[in-house]
């Protein structure tokens, strides 16, 4: 009763039968009133020869006969209307059958399709109806869920992986440590300092792990932010760093650079990327900090002198947990994160980075951000 294809047939016998019944009641009201004006004034009989006429009869004839036909049609009518409400029935029945049967095809594929398994698809067909574009919006929806949840496994298969090398290093030293119980100072000692980086290099996984997924859901703030006291910010911090390293830092930036966003998340991305520079910097070099405007765009640039990147790598260097030489990243306690959370927060801005870097010269990281006000021009940026 509560079904659609009821409601359809229902409201279609209603229409038709109500449509036919107006026709109907209009017919028999017009034949009706045509029959009562019309006039008999006479009537005429021959008996033997002779004609007679009898004025005073006519009408009760034109009555009698007026009544029988519009009795006729009564119940010609109600047969009729009858008959007519429950083919409409039958008929309202089968075609709207018909015309719902996509809707539970795509009722069947959705039942069918499973959480865990996101590669079946609707795909209907017949003519490009609403239900056709229905069941093909559906399957453009199925269609990014499985990229969602594909990234989402592949996320938590990389992680975990990530996890477990730390873990195991910390779960062998101690079970070797522990097994000599004529183990030295030096050997605890030894033994402890590897537990402490591996904890240390899990913490900076887990809190860059953190970073890259909130910053696809969380709305960032979206204020002015000063460019060059950006740079001299973290200029500031990075000095000491650098210093240890080796590596002399310095920076340069032109007044008046405004964008608008996240000063906070800028700041992240900015620190990520010195910190690469700095960590892969030979002792003695530099590493330069600059901003600058070119057109419509202000940019950051943190440029080194370090073994630079291969041209086949350098497309893979934003992607999640690469490391390039993974052993020695792992050693180095990177998760492989940075630049992934670098080119997020310069999307989630509008804007992106980009990379130039030859083996042995040096790489050349730019983040590229819409410009909130006009200022002097900048010599250009990056060249090969």
């Amino acid at each position: 009763m509560g079904s659609i294809r009821f409601r359809l047939t229902a409201v279609w016998s209603i229409l038709v039968f109500g449509l036919a019944a107006l026709v109907v009641g209009g017919i028999y009201l017009g034949l009706q009133y045509s029959l009562k004006n019309q006039k008999i004034s006479a009537m005429a009989f021959q008996v033997g020869g002779i004609t007679f006429i009898q004025p005073d009869q006519a009408q009760l004839v034109q009555r009698a006969v007026n009544e029988r036909a519009l009795d006729a049609l009564r119940v010609y009518s109600f047969w009729a209307l009858l008959a007519l409400f429950f083919l409409s029935l039958v008929v309202g029945w089968i075609v709207s059958g018909r015309l719902l049967r996509p809707l539970g095809e795509i009722s069947n594929s959705v039942r069918e399709i499973q959480a865990s398994d996101l590669k079946q698809r609707i795909d209907l067909g017949g003519p490009n109806d609403e239900l056709r574009q229905l069941a093909d919006t559906f399957d453009d929806m199925l269609g990014r869920l499985d990229e969602a949840f594909e990234g989402q496994r592949q996320f938590i298969h990389e992680a975990s992986h990530e996890l477990r090398n730390p873990l195991a290093v910390i779960r062998t030293n101690l079970e070797v440590t522990l097994a000599d119980p004529d183990a030295s100072a030096e050997e605890l000692r030894h033994a402890a300092e590897v537990v402490e980086r591996s904890s240390e290099r899990m913490a900076r996984l887990v809190d860059d792990l953190l970073v890259y997924a909130r910053k696809g859901t969380l709305s960032l703030e979206r204020d002015p932010v000063d460019i060059a006291l950006l740079i001299n910010e973290a200029a500031e911090e990075f000095t000491a760093p650098a210093s240890a390293a080796g590596v002399h830092l310095v920076h340069q930036a032109v007044g008046g650079l405004w964008v608008v966003g996240d000063r906070l998340a800028l700041r992240q991305a900015l620190g990520n990327l010195l910190a690469n520079a700095i960590r892969y910097s030979p002792e003695g070099t530099t590493v330069r900090l600059r901003g600058g405007l070119e057109g419509p765009w202000v940019w950051l640039a943190v440029e080194d002198q370090g073994p630079g990147i291969d041209l086949v790598d350098q497309d893979r260097v934003f992607q999640r947990f690469w490391r390039g030489d993974s052993r020695e990243g792992r050693e180095q306690g990177r998760s492989g994160l940075g630049l992934t959370i670098v080119r997020q927060i310069a999307e989630a801005h509008g804007g992106e980075v980009k990379l130039v870097s030859q083996v042995d010269h040096g790489s050349a990281f730019a983040l590229w951000l819409p410009a909130l006000a006009p200022a002097q021009p900048s010599p250009p940026l990056l060249e090969s």
